[in-house]
This record gives C-alpha cells, structure tokens and sequence, in this order.
C-alpha cells in the first residue's frame, strides 16, 4: 500500500547559501519499504547479466558418428559414441544455454521502491541550482569548485551521485576524471545508485523532473 509524503528541501546557491526551499510529494511503501526495494535492486542486477555461458550437447559436438569398438568381445564397456558425456571431449550434460536473466517487476512496483529509496537519501541529498548550463567547455577544476560548496570532496572513499535534468556533454566530460563520482540524468534512475552514494546532489530543475516523471 502507497503512503503519501511530501519532502521539503533547502536549495542551495551555487555559494552555499540556501536563499529558497522545494517541496516534492512522494508516494512511499509503508508496509515491508525493505522487501520491495531488494526486490527492485534484484531486478536491476540480473537485467544486467549477460546471459551467454553456453555448452555444447552431444548432438552437437563434432565427430562421434563410428561406433568406437565392437559390442562384444573387447572386453571394454559396451559404447555407441564418442559424443557420449562420458567420454573425455563429449557433450556435455544439462549444460547452460544462452538464456535471459530478466526479472519482471511491475512499473507501480518499481517506482514505490524509487520513491522509498528517495525519501531514505533525504539527509544525504544536497538541492542546489542548476550549474550545468554555465559549463561551456569541459573543467574539471571548475566543477570541482562548484561542488565543493556543495558537498565534501576530501574524502576520496566518499561516493557522490550528481542527478541533472538533460544531458549535458561538457558536465560529463568534466566529472568522468573525479573518482567515486557518478552522474545521472532525472529521468533515467536506479535506485543501486541512490543506495550506495553517500552524497547526492540534484538540481533543482532536476527534482521537479523527478516529481513529474515519478509520481503516481
């Protein structure tokens, strides 16, 4: 069952200074919160697996047409083919196949655990205005100045998710060098990421996406 909730967060300048707030209602799972997001975070892993371990039956594996011995009289064990599983270089019994590892969850399912898992990251969540727009060309140490009046970039072990609106070349290609700093764009979440960062920063404009696309 869907339990509405509604979350209010400070928005922060590009200085630091929170001037503004931004409220967003979410719908939250408030009966086993826990059960749902594992089952979502299963989903999200084995969508990812490939897949592709395949093994060759004994119809398959090549040669094995002749009779290796007679039926009688050698004194080995009777055998028909050298195919057989037995056989060193046979096939190879209830073997893998390609196959698919996807898991269905339903869309209401998925996005009551995202919901959860936002209102779980509140205390770690920094709103800040958008700063994508005025990266022009690709700056590492201006983004790591922007940042870092955000949030704390000293401690390297620290795991930092950055949430934007839209795509953004320069923003990506000024964050790819700083380590344990992931970027994700409002309208494609995971909730794995939300869960291992320690420190999520999402533009405004972002969240009222999020709110937009998210929301029942």
């Amino acid at each position: 069952m869907a339990l509405k909730q509604e979350l209010t967060y400070k928005v922060q300048d590009l200085k630091g200074e929170t001037h503004s707030e931004i409220s967003i209602a979410l719908s939250i799972s408030d009966k086993n919160p826990r059960y749902l997001v594992h089952r979502a975070i299963v989903a999200q892993d084995n969508s990812k697996r490939q897949g592709n371990a395949s093994t060759k039956t004994r119809s398959e594996v090549r040669g094995g047409g002749k009779k290796p011995w007679k039926q009688k009289g050698t004194g080995n064990a009777r055998s028909g083919s050298s195919n057989s599983p037995l056989w060193s270089g046979g096939g190879v019994s209830f073997g893998p196949k390609p196959r698919s590892y996807k898991q269905k969850i339903n869309t209401k399912e998925w996005r009551l655990a995202l919901n959860t898992v936002i209102k779980s990251s509140f205390e770690k969540t920094v709103v800040a205005e958008d700063f994508s727009a005025s990266i022009t060309h690709p700056n590492t140490k201006s983004i790591i100045k922007t940042l870092t009046k955000l949030v704390d970039l000293s401690n390297n072990s620290k795991k930092t998710l950055i949430i934007v609106d839209q795509p953004n070349k320069n923003l990506n290609l000024s964050l790819r060098n700083l380590r344990n700093t992931n970027l994700l764009y409002s309208n494609t979440l995971n909730i794995k990421d939300l869960l291992i960062a320690d420190q999520i920063v999402i533009t405004k404009t972002a969240l009222k996406n999020i709110q937009e696309t998210y929301s029942e």
